[in-house]
């Protein structure tokens, strides 16, 4: 029996019209249309599904909730500024609450007296 993956995609496609999601194709060659999502099932299929046979519906949502929780607040991300999701997240929030200054500074108070700061001549 033949496994590959059209008959893997037809029968996503047809599970996915029978219980009523919405399917979004990414645009044939234009992987970067959702660079992140890419980045994140490549990293969970590379570090979860590829090692883990799953036996029941309930075990595959709890081992992919552990991972899932793993990823969000253990595990530093380099494009957060090495902090986890959660971290970076709730420094957002105390931004946004005022409770911590902003990651840049305020812009420095230009000269405007219409002098001009090199002499001219």
């Amino acid at each position: 029996m033949c496994y590959g993956t059209e008959l893997t995609s037809n029968a996503v496609l047809a599970w996915c019209g029978d219980v009523g999601v919405e399917w979004h194709y990414i645009a044939p060659g234009k992987p970067t249309q959702n660079g992140c999502v890419e980045s994140f099932n490549g990293r969970m299929r590379d570090e979860l599904l590829n090692e883990t046979l799953f036996f029941t519906i309930g075990q595959a949502r709890s081992i992919l909730a552990r991972w899932v929780d793993d990823y969000n607040t253990e595990r530093p991300h380099s494009s957060l500024g090495y902090a986890t999701p959660a971290a970076f997240a709730a420094g957002l929030e105390q931004q946004r609450a005022g409770l911590t200054p902003p990651v840049a500074s305020p812009a420095l108070m230009r000269d405007n007296t219409g002098r001009s700061l090199v002499a001219a001549g």
